[in-house]
């Protein structure tokens, strides 16, 4: 099944091209990416959440759960849809790997505000786990409480405390004239813009799968 993958890819480089123009990526990265995926896949066709979940790089990362879930929602894939997949091919893997490429010295300042744009919504596709336009505190909270308890620092109650508090903060900001009694109802995606618009993220995120050596693979390590 793998090996009658790899026959195809080799077969139709055309393929790999049209895959460039959907991505950006060269075709040399599309390569290494493909190399990746097979080692991921064990050379199947489709990965799931059990394959990402073994890799060493993401281990450690107290957001793993989320960052794998980017993979199979496919507001993520560039599919104009809606709703989670139990597994991914190479293309809708590719597609979502393209949210961490990095931008180049021929882009266009209008092309890196776009890439920034798709950086943004994928990071606020991670929170808003509902798909429903807005992170909520529910939403933030989960995400807070993963971050703080899972670092051994402090303990849930305190880490809902801060993410209670932070929210708040964000109310104040983007609700200026919030009567102490309006119910704030979460972060809509132009807040969250607001929120990081000093941040480089066109840079800063991204992953370091382009390497060809697939007995070491590292995430989400930052080029600063």
């Amino acid at each position: 099944m793998g090996a009658s993958q790899t026959r195809s890819e080799d077969k139709h480089p055309h393929r790999h091209q049209d895959l460039a123009d959907k991505t950006g990526f060269s075709l040399e990265q599309i390569k290494n990416l493909h190399k990746r995926f097979q080692h991921l896949s064990g050379n199947e066709e489709t990965i799931s959440r059990e394959h990402l979940d073994g890799m060493p790089a993401l281990a450690n990362n107290p957001i793993r759960k989320q960052i794998i879930g980017a993979f199979f929602d496919k507001r993520n894939q560039h599919q104009d849809q809606v709703g989670s997949s139990e597994e991914i091919g190479f293309e809708q893997f590719l597609m979502v790997m393209s949210h961490f490429r990095p931008p180049t010295l021929k882009m266009t300042v209008e092309e890196k505000e776009e890439m920034r744009k798709e950086k943004l919504r994928f990071l606020f596709n991670m929170h808003d786990t509902d798909n429903d336009g807005v992170i909520t505190l529910v939403e933030y909270r989960k995400v807070v409480e993963e971050l703080m308890s899972k670092s051994g620092a402090i303990g849930q109650e305190a880490a809902r405390a801060i993410a209670d508090a932070a929210m708040l903060e964000v109310a104040s900001t983007n609700m200026p004239h919030m009567a102490p009694e309006d119910f704030y109802e979460g972060i809509t995606f132009d807040h969250f813009e607001q929120i990081l618009k000093g941040l480089e993220m066109e840079t800063r995120m991204h992953v370091r799968f382009l390497d060809v050596n697939t007995s070491r693979m590292s995430c989400g390590k930052s080029t600063s």
